[in-house]
């Protein structure tokens, strides 16, 4: 056999092996479930996760963001730092910083979250209160006292509701010129 040539410059270099560069932020980990996939049951994590498929049952991330895709349906209860709604809900939706639904999103449940951006052409049924977290924290206090009994009249129809729901959330609600929001007033 034939071997190379002894070249003694060659021996003072000694291979060193690629190492790629390292990224000063690491990548975004994502969970996705996609659209063929049904889930019936409980879902947890800490990374993000987007949906497309169809959940039936709970969905807690707490630390994470939740999206719902346009052909996602979700009949479930949703517990999220972050939720953002582009499919179909049912359940309810509690936030600890933000939700966001998307012209084509549909939810049909109770909503608690800090804020709150509703595009034109979404449907929102069911309560809608905008919490702050000191309000948050002094919630489970109540709890712990008496009910007291409220009695609130209830008003036969409200002439304007779009109006009244951005003038009672003004501040923390976006409503877009449009949308159907269907809300309950509370305490």
């Amino acid at each position: 056999m034939l071997q190379p040539a002894h070249n003694p410059a060659n021996d003072a270099k000694s291979p060193t092996p690629y190492t790629p560069p390292k990224n000063i932020t690491g990548p975004m980990e994502q969970a996705t479930i996609g659209r063929s996939v049904v889930i019936k049951g409980d879902i947890s994590g800490a990374e993000s996760l987007y949906i497309d498929g169809r959940v039936e049952g709970t969905i807690n991330f707490t630390d994470s963001r939740v999206t719902i895709g346009r052909n996602a349906v979700i009949v479930a209860n949703v517990t999220a730092k972050e939720v953002v709604v582009m499919g179909t809900v049912t359940g309810n939706i509690h936030c600890t910083d933000r939700l966001d639904i998307r012209s084509e999103g549909s939810v049909t449940g109770d909503v608690v979250t800090p804020r709150v951006c509703i595009e034109d052409g979404a449907l929102v049924k069911g309560s809608v209160e905008v919490r702050t977290e000191k309000r948050q924290a002094a919630q489970p206090q109540a709890h712990n006292e008496k009910p007291q009994a409220q009695t609130k009249p209830v008003e036969a129809a409200k002439p304007e509701p779009q109006k009244a729901a951005a003038a009672s959330a003004s501040s923390s609600a976006t409503l877009a010129h449009g949308s159907k929001v269907m809300y309950n007033e509370s305490n």
